[in-house]
């Protein structure tokens, strides 16, 4: 990796192994948005988005601070709903369903599309009632045996039951920073979730830590649909197979993340990665 400018240039040779061309071919869109449009109050943070997000991959949204990529994280399940002020404008659809209509269920989109956030806040329960909280509040479970089915295989597939299976009835937050992340990863998948959100899931994290949830995210993308806000271009290169470039409240540029760092179509986009503006 060369420095340059105080940023690191990303190169071909910094892509993950899963930008192996025969590791991902391009999957069914799973989420599609279209004009997208926020303000909050006078002031308008998002400027006409329009991105098609794939199935069973991970798409990246990288780009400056304010540059409008966590606003528009945020309206994929609503959560900009619940600040004052702001409205959303344009179209997104999940599965072909506007999200946005008035019929439409939010607390059940929200267990369809969840989030996990830049710091991680599990709950102030035990290991256990972290990940069997949201099972609970949809009804998911018909019995306790049910449960314990749910707990040990979300925590199994958030990497985290062999660390914490002794300690199930424990506090959650009393498990490492990382450890407390891929705690808040198993709570979201608990409840059968079919994207995952993270908004700079890693950025609270020590290099250990981080590359045990890039991991986890390479292996959770084979089922799931997962967006990523991250300020870290390396990370977008090692886990993304579509990477979207922010700037100002625009997107500038998106497709195939190689393609984005080797070869972007818009010089802002090249200007970013090569560390000229941001």
């Amino acid at each position: 990796m060369d420095m340059l400018a105080g940023k690191v240039k990303v190169t071909s040779q910094t892509l993950g192994s899963n930008m192996n061309p025969t590791d991902f071919v391009d999957r069914p869109i799973r989420l599609t948005a279209r004009d997208v449009t926020v303000h909050y109050g006078p002031k308008q943070a998002l400027h006409g988005i329009s991105i098609d997000i794939p199935d069973r991959a991970v798409t990246s949204f990288i780009g400056p601070s304010g540059c409008g990529k966590s606003t528009f994280l945020r309206c994929i399940n609503r959560m900009n709903d619940t600040i004052e002020g702001a409205k959303v404008g344009g179209r997104i659809e999940l599965d072909g369903q506007d999200i946005y209509a008035p019929d439409l269920d939010v607390v059940e989109l929200r267990a369809r599309i969840g989030m996990v956030f830049q710091k991680p806040n599990p709950f102030p329960k035990s290991i256990y009632e972290n990940v069997a909280y949201g099972p609970k509040i949809h009804g998911i479970a018909r019995n306790k045996a049910d449960m314990d089915e749910i707990v040990i295989s979300s925590l199994r597939k958030a990497g985290l039951f062999e660390e914490v299976k002794d300690r199930l009835n424990e506090p959650g937050t009393g498990l490492s920073g990382g450890q407390q992340q891929r705690l808040c990863i198993a709570r979201a998948i608990a409840v059968g979730p079919e994207v995952i959100l993270m908004d700079e899931p890693c950025s609270a994290l020590d290099p250990i830590a981080t590359a045990i949830i890039e991991e986890l995210i390479d292996e959770l993308r084979e089922n799931y649909t997962i967006v990523i806000v991250t300020h870290s271009m390396q990370q977008a290169a090692r886990v993304s197979q579509k990477t979207a470039f922010f700037h100002l409240g625009n997107l500038i540029e998106h497709g195939d993340t190689e393609d984005i760092f080797t070869n972007p179509v818009n010089k802002q986009t090249q200007d970013y990665i090569m560390g000229r503006i941001g």
